[in-house]
C-alpha cells in the first residue's frame, strides 16, 4: 500500500442500503406535500384506534399510542413497501388479549411487561423467519380460513363491547353467556351511556356508508370529547378514559417475572401467525392495486423492526393497518416519510393533547371498536366463497365456529388445523384422466374432455394431475386398478404420465411398485413418462426404476408412443 493511500478507498466496501435510504435517494421535492398531508391524515385516522384497541386486552390507552409511534419508525427503516402503514390491529390485539388471559398475570404492571415482551419476541421471530426464508408462512392461513377467523374475532370484539356500551360489568366470557348475563342485569343498564354509544355507533356506520373519505372514528372522538367537556359526563355517571400520561415512552427491557419464557414464546407464535398472516394480505392487496410486487420475506424485516421498536418502548405487537394504509394510498403518500410524519404528529398529541383525550367517554370507545369489528366482517368475501367454492365456504364457517366456541387463542390452533385439513382434502383425491389423440392434430388430449379424442390402440395413458404422496397413494392405486380392469382386451402397454407429479415420496414409490406388479400380472407392460428430477431420484433409490427397466422410462409421451409403435413394427416383421 502506498503512503497516504486510504485503506478504505482501496477496498470495495459494499454496505447494504436500507429501503428508506434507497427511496430517499430518488426523492422529489414535489412529493413532500403529499407525504406531509398523508402523515397528518394517517395520524388522525389512527388516533381513535390507538386509544380504543388497548381496551380489548385490558391495557391503558397510552399503550396504544406508544404502539402507534415507534413501530412506524421501525417499519420505515427496514420495511420494503413505500406505502404500507403499521399500527394496532383489532385482530392482533384480540389474540394478545387471549394470550394475556392464559398467562394469568396478577398485576397490571405484569401485563404491561408481558405485553412488551411478546412484541419483542414477535419481532425476533420475524427476523429469524426472514433469515430462514420462511415467508411462506404468510400463506399458512388460507384466505377462506383467514376470512372466517377474522369474522369470528369481529364477533368476539362486538360481544366484548357490551360492558362499555351499557355500563354493566360483564364477567362472563364467550358469545352467548355475556348476552345472557346482560339480560339478567338489565336493571343495571346505564341508559345515558347506552344512548351515547349507540348514537355514535350509528354515526360511524352512516359515515362509513355515505362519506367513507371522512375519518369517522376521529369525528366520533371529537364529538364525544366535546360533549363530555360541555356536559360533565363523568358527573352524570358515564365513564371516561381518565388520565393519560403526557410523556413519550422511554426505552425499556421487558423482563417478566412469574411467567415462563416458554409460555411467552407460544403466545408470541400465536400473535405472529395472525398478525403476519393478516398483515401480508394487506401488503399484497395494496401491492396488487398499485402494481408493485410484495416480497413476504422482506416484509418480515419490516414487521420485525416495527414489533421490536414497539416492545422496547412499552407497546404491544402490531401489524399492517388496513385503514391507515388506505388513507395513505388515497392521500397520495409517496414514501415512508408519510409514516414518519404520522409518528411525529402522534408524539405531539401525546405531549400536548392528552388532557382533552382524558375526557373521552368509554361508550365512545365501545362504539369505535364495535364499528371496527363490523368492518372486519367481509360478507362479500363470504358470499364469493359460497358462489365459487362451497367447500371453502364451509372451512370459513369452521374457522368462525372455532373462534366462537373455543376462544380466540384456541381458535388460532383450530384455524391452523382447519387449514391443514383443507390442504389434505385438496390433495387427497387428485384429478386424473386417460389421454388420447385427436386425428389430424398434434399432442395428447383428455378422453373425457374432448369428443373427438380417440384412445391410442394398444396403449392406455394415465395422467395424474398432482403429486403422489402417502395420503393419496391408496386412492391413486384404486383408480389405476379400476381403469386397468376395464381396459380393452387388445391393450398391451400402460403408461403412467408423471408430468404433473412434482413430488413422489417413499410410500408412493412402494405403491407404484405394487401397481407395476398388478399391471404386469394382467399381461401389460408398465411405463412411466416425464419424471421430474426429485421423483426420479426417489424411484431410483427405492429400486422401482430398476424393476420397471430403463427401456420403459421415457422423457415424454411422444417417445413412449414411438417406442410402442417400433415394438409393434418389429413384432409384425
Amino acid at each position: 500500500m502506498s503512503d497516504g493511500e486510504d485503506p478504505i478507498m482501496r477496498y470495495n466496501w459494499a454496505m447494504p442500503t436500507l429501503p428508506l435510504i434507497a427511496s430517499l435517494k430518488e426523492y422529489r421535492a414535489e412529493w413532500l406535500r403529499y407525504d406531509l398531508t398523508s402523515g397528518l391524515a394517517i395520524a388522525a385516522v389512527g388516533l381513535p384506534s390507538a386509544i380504543a384497541y388497548p381496551a380489548i386486552a385490558g391495557l391503558p390507552p397510552e399503550v396504544g399510542l406508544y404502539s402507534s409511534i415507534l413501530p412506524l419508525l421501525g417499519y420505515a427503516l427496514l420495511g420494503s413497501s413505500r406505502q404500507l402503514i403499521v399500527g394496532p390491529d383489532a385482530g392482533t390485539v384480540t389474540v394478545l388479549a387471549a394470550v394475556l388471559l392464559s398467562l394469568n398475570l396478577p398485576t397490571a404492571e405484569d401485563r404491561l411487561v408481558a405485553t412488551a415482551a411478546i412484541a419483542v419476541i414477535v419481532g425476533g421471530l420475524c427476523f429469524a423467519a426472514n433469515a430462514l426464508r420462511l415467508g411462506f408462512i404468510a400463506n399458512f392461513l388460507s384466505r377462506p380460513i383467514l376470512t372466517g377467523f377474522m369474522t369470528g374475532i369481529s364477533l368476539s370484539i362486538l360481544i366484548g363491547q357490551i360492558g362499555r356500551l351499557t355500563g354493566v360489568k360483564i364477567e362472563s366470557e364467550g358469545v352467548l353467556r355475556p348476552i345472557m348475563e346482560l339480560l339478567d342485569k338489565a336493571d343495571q343498564i346505564h341508559w345515558p351511556s347506552l344512548t351515547l354509544g349507540v348514537g355514535l355507533f350509528i354515526l360511524l356506520r352512516l359515515l362509513n356508508a355515505w362519506r367513507p373519505g371522512i375519518p369517522g372514528p376521529l369525528v366520533a372522538v371529537a364529538i364525544a370529547t366535546a360533549m363530555s367537556a360541555a356536559f360533565n359526563f363523568s358527573a352524570a355517571g358515564i365513564r371516561v378514559v381518565g388520565e393519560i400520561p403526557s410523556r413519550l415512552p422511554t426505552p425499556m427491557l421487558p423482563i417478566t417475572t412469574g411467567v415462563s419464557l416458554g409460555d411467552l414464546f407460544l403466545g408470541a407464535v400465536a400473535v405472529l401467525i395472525v398478525s403476519f398472516g393478516a398483515g401480508i394480505v394487506t401488503a399484497r392487496s395494496f401491492g396488487a392495486k398499485n402494481k408493485y410486487p410484495v416480497d413476504a420475506n422482506r416484509e418480515l424485516l419490516g414487521f420485525g423492526a416495527a414489533n421490536i421498536a414497539s416492545g422496547l418502548f412499552g407497546g404491544f405487537a402490531v401489524t399492517a393497518s388496513d385503514s391507515r394504509t388506505a388513507i395513505n394510498d388515497s392521500m397520495g403518500g409517496k414514501t415512508q416519510l408519510a409514516g414518519i410524519f404520522s409518528a411525529i404528529a402522534l408524539a405531539l398529541t401525546v405531549l400536548f393533547l392528552t388532557g382533552a383525550l382524558s375526557l373521552l367517554p368509554t361508550p365512545a370507545l365501545g362504539a369505535i371498536l364495535a364499528s371496527a369489528a363490523i368492518g372486519l366482517i367481509d360478507l362479500r368475501a363470504l358470499r364469493e366463497l359460497w358462489r365459487i367454492s362451497p367447500i371453502e365456504f364451509v372451512f370459513a364457517l369452521i374457522s368462525i365456529a372455532g373462534v366462537l366456541t373455543l376462544g380466540v387463542l384456541h381458535g388460532v390452533i383450530f384455524a391452523i388445523g382447519a387449514t391443514l385439513l383443507y390442504i389434505l382434502m385438496k390433495g387427497l383425491k387428485p384429478r386424473d384422466a386417460l389421454l388420447g389423440r385427436i386425428p389430424g392434430r398434434e399432442g395428447f388430449y383428455k378422453l373425457h374432455r374432448y369428443k373427438d379424442v380417440r384412445p391410442i390402440p394398444g396403449v392406455a395413458i394415465y395422467l395424474l394431475q398432482g403429486s403422489l404422496l402417502f395420503f393419496n397413494a391408496d386412492h391413486v392405486r384404486g383408480r389405476v386398478e379400476e381403469i386397468v380392469k376395464n381396459l380393452p382386451a387388445d391393450t398391451r402397454w400402460f403408461i403412467f404420465d408423471a408430468g404433473a407429479a412434482a413430488q413422489i415420496d417413499s410410500t408412493a414409490a412402494a405403491m407404484l411398485d405394487d401397481l407395476r406388479d398388478f399391471v404386469e400380472g394382467r399381461g401389460l407392460k408398465f411405463g412411466i413418462v416425464e419424471l421430474h428430477s426429485e421423483p426420479r431420484e426417489t424411484l431410483l433409490r427405492s429400486g422401482v426404476i430398476d424393476k420397471i427397466g430403463n427401456g420403459m422410462i421415457f422423457d415424454d409421451l411422444e417417445d413412449a408412443i414411438a417406442a410402442f409403435e417400433a415394438g409393434n413394427a418389429k413384432t409384425a416383421a
